[in-house]
């Protein structure tokens, strides 16, 4: 499932327009993302957990020419499923 097929069905299941789904769905991602950036995580209860994890700076290995290289540091998106999610999965 793409964006807009997510965007038809939420029109669909709704009543609403898909302008109106999009609007609605750009400002979940967009509510989601500022709290993700400050740090905070969002809780949908029953759904999932979208949080932030923390990469530590390494060294790795540059498979072509195998020398050894420096990964930085860096946060990464993760989503974590409810218990409700899982069980229907």
């Amino acid at each position: 499932m793409n964006k807009a097929d997510l965007i038809e069905k939420i029109a669909a299941d709704t009543g609403i327009t898909k302008t109106q789904a999009n609007a609605a769905l750009d400002s979940f991602t967009e509510a989601v993302t500022k709290s993700l950036k400050k740090g905070d995580k969002v809780t949908l209860v029953g759904f999932g957990t979208f949080l932030i994890s923390k990469h530590k700076a390494r060294m790795g290995r540059n498979p072509k020419t195998k020398q050894p290289i420096k990964i930085k540091a860096r946060n990464v998106a993760r989503f974590k499923a409810g218990k409700e999610l899982a069980a229907k999965l």
